[in-house]
This record gives structure tokens, C-alpha cells and sequence, in this order.
């Protein structure tokens, strides 16, 4: 998808079109999550410092992350491409793998079919999709980013070195910025110059990692689409505009993280064994620390518990805290990780799921304010509010 969130802004408001729009935290220490293409022209791009990006287009209309809104168009895009396959991979809510191969008497050659699915979600969406039609999935990616927005580049399989050969040697997988400069050392500039580097070489100096590389760079990729994709985490972090300094605070913002985490795992019927604490100092050192439980919980408060055991493990309270965050992994559908209790300590499970899910039920009726934990409730609330 093209500048995806900027886009459902515009969507949603056609005031918008034109404008450099853009999509993020706030200017306190947010970053800029999408920006469109007018604002791009500025110099933003994402992950970069709101504040930064104020500063570079002031004249730019900054919007808040609408999530809900965003997934809710990425189902129905996704909808649409499983309409021409089913054999459909997200890399993320915006981008998608698609195996064509079986289609083509049903819709034509490859090329033909991207352009449908282009045609199909313009019609029905509204939007712009680029697409990349190449042999396998590294030369299908880059070929779906080079002519944004509304692109479409096919490579056939004959020419993917070619075609890879004069390209930034950065817009390979794997190559971040210590790579990058590695790669630099030795005067490699584009994809064609690492194919120079001897394998031998290239195995030395970057491992495995090296010869992946290699490989790529000769245009060869023999990964499958996965359609299916099992989510090996499920977490939610928070950035804050100024740094915790007291246990206390950290504490109720870990409740409040364990409680939306939680709600997120029911939603999904998911529970996790692994939970993991992630703290980022004011310094910008992050740590993690986790603990795998002898079974599988989605209950806020065992969470929070844990987190707040993990939480002694580290400098909160003696450094600030700029970044918390709280993730579970190991996770299993609902049932599947549960064992028979010889007491009656199922019972007290039991009754603590029938609460969560009537507290869920009010939540997704009247929003996530309407229930909260009493230590979240800030003193305005306690004098005035009507919070239950």
C-alpha cells in the first residue's frame, strides 16, 4: 500500500488530499509512524522525531495513530488480494506477499493479475497499491518500492541479476548500518559490486549472513509464501513524555500495560507462558527481563505480578524509565496449554476468566475508560469521576 495511514487520513477526509500528512506520536518525544508523499518531499520519513518533522514542514497537518481505523481497511485490502489467491503472506498491515502461480488460467499472466488486484482496490478502497511481480519474494519486494506511488515492476525471472545489479546494495535484507559500513570498507556500493566479493570472502567477513547475501545478490530466493504465520509474541509498550523516577508510578503503569496485554491475548484467544519486561532508560539503554511460567495465563493480574517481580531486577526507581513495555510469548490458543487441577484451584481460574470476560464485554461496549483497575483511577476521577 502507498503511504498507507496518510492515505485512510485522506480517505476519510478528502480535505486532506494534497497536503502534506502526517501520522504519529506527538511532538514530545513521538515519531512519525507514515507520512504522504507531499510531506516526504520535506525530508520526513518514518521513525523519525515528530519534533523533527515540525520543524522540517511546520506547515504540515500532524495527525494521531488511528489503529482500529487502519486495521479495519487492511482487512478488507486483504480481502481483496485472497479473492485472487489464497495463498497470501502479510509481512506487515500494509504489505503483503502473493504466490500468483496457480491463478494464471483463472486471471491471466502475472502481470495481469497485479494489475486487477491495483484496479480492484482503487474501485472498492479507493487506494493505491504498488505491486512487484518477480520470480520469488527478495526481488518482488524491491521491485513493489521502486516506482511509488501506483507502481508496477515486473522482473522476469531471466533478468533479476540485471535488474538487481545498479541498485544500492542498502536495499538488501540484512543490510543494516554495521553492514552497511562493513560492506562500505571494501568499496561496495550496489548489488553488483558484493556479487564481485569471492564467496570465501564474503563467508569470513559476515558469516552465514554472507553467503545469504551472495545469494541474493544473484537474484536467487527460495523461500515459499506462508500464508499461515503463527504469532510467536504479543505485547504492548509505552513511551513517556517524561521519564519515570519512582517505583510507584512504574508499578501503575505496568498494571496498565498488563491490562491491555491481557485484553489483547483474550481477544485473540491466545495465553502466554513467557513473559518478558522491556525497560528503556532515560540514557536510551533498554533491557529485558522475563520469566516462563509452569502454564499458560492471559490474566492481567498474574502479569502484572510477574512483571512487577521482574521490575526488581532492574534500575526502575534508581534511573528513570523513558520506555516500558510488557509482551508474552510462548503463546497457545485458549485450552491447548491448560492442565487439570487435582483441586479446587480451577474453580478460582474459572470464575477469574468469567470476570475478564464480562469486563472485556463492558470494554468493547463503552471503550477502554470505562473499567479500569482502582490504581488507575488519578485523583480528578476519584473527587468527580464515574468510574466503576
Amino acid at each position: 500500500m502507498d503511504a498507507f495511514y496518510p492515505a485512510v487520513e485522506v480517505l476519510d477526509n478528502p480535505s486532506l488530499k494534497g497536503k502534506p500528512v502526517i501520522v504519529g506520536g506527538g511532538k514530545e518525544r513521538g515519531v512519525v509512524s507514515s507520512a504522504s508523499y507531499e510531506a516526504r518531499r520535506y525530508g520526513i520519513h518514518s521513525a523519525q522525531p515528530t519534533a523533527t518533522a515540525m520543524r522540517l514542514c511546520p506547515q504540515g497537518l500532524f495527525l494521531p495513530v488511528r489503529m482500529a481505523r487502519y486495521r479495519e481497511i487492511s482487512q478488507a485490502v486483504f480481502r481483496i488480494f485472497r479473492s485472487f489467491t489464497p495463498l497470501v503472506e502479510p509481512l506487515s498491515i500494509d504489505e503483503a506477499f502473493l504466490d500468483v502461480t496457480g491463478c494464471t488460467r483463472l486471471f491471466g499472466p502475472p502481470e495481469a493479475i497485479a494489475a486487477r488486484i491495483k484496479e480492484a482496490v482503487s474501485k472498492e478502497m479507493g487506494l493505491t497499491v504498488s505491486a512487484g511481480v518477480a520470480p520469488n519474494k527478495f526481488v518482488a519486494k524491491i521491485a513493489s518500492d521502486l516506482e511509488k506511488p501506483d507502481g508496477l515492476v515486473v522482473v522476469e525471472a531471466a533478468d533479476a541479476a540485471d535488474f538487481l545489479a545498479p541498485l544500492p546494495v542498502e536495499l538488501m535484507w540484512g543490510v543494516g548500518k554495521r553492514t552497511l559500513a562493513s560492506l562500505r570498507r571494501v568499496g561496495v556500493r550496489t548489488i553488483g559490486d558484493l556479487r564481485a566479493i569471492p564467496l570465501e570472502r564474503m563467508k569470513r567477513t559476515f558469516g552465514v549472513n554472507g553467503r545469504r547475501m551472495r545469494r541474493l545478490a544473484w537474484g536467487e530466493d527460495s523461500r515459499a509464501v506462508e500464508p499461515v504465520q503463527e504469532a510467536k509474541s504479543l505485547g504492548r509498550e509505552e513511551t513517556y513524555s517524561s521519564d519515570i523516577t519512582d517505583r510507584e508510578t512504574a508499578h501503575r503503569e505496568i498494571l496498565a500495560l498488563a491490562t491491555r496485554v491481557a485484553r489483547r491475548l483474550r481477544r485473540y484467544g491466545l495465553s502466554g507462558r513467557t513473559v518478558t519486561l522491556k525497560v528503556k532508560y532515560g540514557d536510551f539503554k533498554q533491557i529485558t527481563r522475563s520469566k516462563t511460567l509452569s502454564e499458560s495465563t492471559d490474566d492481567a493480574q498474574v502479569i502484572r505480578e510477574v512483571c512487577n517481580e521482574l521490575a526488581g531486577r532492574t534500575a526502575i526507581g534508581r534511573k528513570g524509565v523513558r520506555l516500558l513495555g510488557i509482551s508474552l510469548s510462548h503463546l497457545a490458543f485458549y485450552g491447548e496449554d491448560r492442565q487439570i487441577s487435582l483441586f479446587n484451584t480451577e474453580v478460582v481460574r474459572q470464575r477469574r476468566r468469567d470476570l475478564n470476560r464480562a469486563l472485556d464485554a463492558v470494554t468493547d461496549r463503552f471503550g477502554e475508560d470505562a473499567v479500569r483497575p482502582a490504581a488507575l483511577i488519578a485523583p480528578a476521577d476519584e473527587s468527580g469521576g464515574k468510574d466503576a
